[in-house]
């Protein structure tokens, strides 16, 4: 199976995106780089030197649906005609903005987040979702947890990865232990687990550091060869970016409950600690303040602090 990556820019301070062209029949893009004029001409660019232009592409697959991942995903697709997209049904940035509904508003407030700062990051936000097309119901079809995607020399098997978000998928090729794993395992960078609403009840908020450690034993489960990752050059080495995850995680976890103090702090008192110069930096606020939530969440239910509602907000203690 040829799995080509193609390095798309984009205008987030993670850098480039890769996006995969599955060089078989059918022809498969996994993710789609966002909807910018330059990042659609250095994907045609680069889709060219493979003799290959958008209307070629029949299938258009998504690791999650984060604008720099899914953007041009509607443009591909109308300019392709028939090519299908898949994305998990628990993801809904191909639907609608990060911080775009009441119960993303619900949270924050949850988190002890200010409304007005929650205005700033919706605001932000609005302005981010510009860079991906909205796709209606019947425009895309659900990814499901060990699916397997049929090409003319194999396989791929679907695997629901939750934790930077709901849906977030990797996709393996079992013959030679070879991953495309979108956010979920990047070679610089840890991920972060992004606050979201629960998909099932979304009065809850998704649990995503518990949920991102089990996505990255189930990675390891396979002993990956190869990782290809959403960002930076591919992983040969998943043992060791495995061991420093857990590692920083370990050591994250122990910083956010030494700044949970006895009389108690919220989730964005302990953002504002924890990120002090970030906090006030647009899109790393919200990221901050995700990474807090996470902690705290993953730290609660370790028994480790404990939390209870006051006047509608979370507040933690040290137990």
């Amino acid at each position: 199976m040829k799995i080509i990556p193609i390095s798309v820019p984009t205008p987030f301070y993670v850098g480039d995106v890769n996006v995969y062209l599955i060089k078989e029949d059918p022809l498969t893009l996994i993710d789609a780089g966002p909807k910018t004029e330059e990042a659609a001409n250095v994907l045609r660019s680069k889709l060219a030197r493979e003799g290959i232009e958008f209307k070629d592409i029949q299938r258009i697959v998504l690791t999650h649906a984060h604008e720099d991942h899914c953007g041009l995903a509607k443009q591909i697709r109308d300019e392709a005609k028939n090519a299908e997209i898949l994305v998990h049904n628990w993801e809904t940035g191909h639907l609608f903005g990060r911080l775009a509904r009441e119960e993303h508003h619900k949270l924050m407030i949850r988190a002890g987040v200010p409304d007005s700062v929650f205005q700033e990051m919706q605001s932000i936000y609005a302005d981010i979702s510009l860079l991906t097309d909205a796709l209606s119901d019947g425009e895309f079809s659900a990814l499901h947890d060990e699916q397997e995607l049929e090409f003319s020399s194999g396989t791929l098997k679907v695997l629901h990865t939750p934790g930077h978000t709901p849906g977030s998928c990797s996709f393996v090729r079992e013959a030679n232990r070879t991953l495309i794993v979108g956010d979920c395992v990047l070679k610089r960078i840890t991920p972060n687990p992004i606050v979201s609403p629960d998909p099932i009840d979304a009065n809850r908020r998704f649990r995503s550091l518990a949920e991102y450690l089990v996505s990255l034993a189930k990675i390891r489960s396979f002993s990956p060869t190869l990782v290809y990752g959403g960002h930076g050059e591919p992983i040969q080495d998943f043992e060791e970016i495995f061991n420093r995850y857990v590692r920083a995680i370990d050591e994250r976890q122990r910083n956010v409950i030494s700044l949970v103090s006895a009389g108690g702090a919220t989730a964005f008192d302990i953002a504002q600690k924890l990120f002090p110069n970030a906090i006030d930096r647009d899109v790393h606020r919200f990221l901050a303040i995700s990474e807090s939530i996470a902690h705290l969440d993953y730290a609660e239910s370790e028994g480790k602090i404990a939390v209870e509602f006051k006047t509608g907000v979370e507040v933690y203690r040290k137990i």
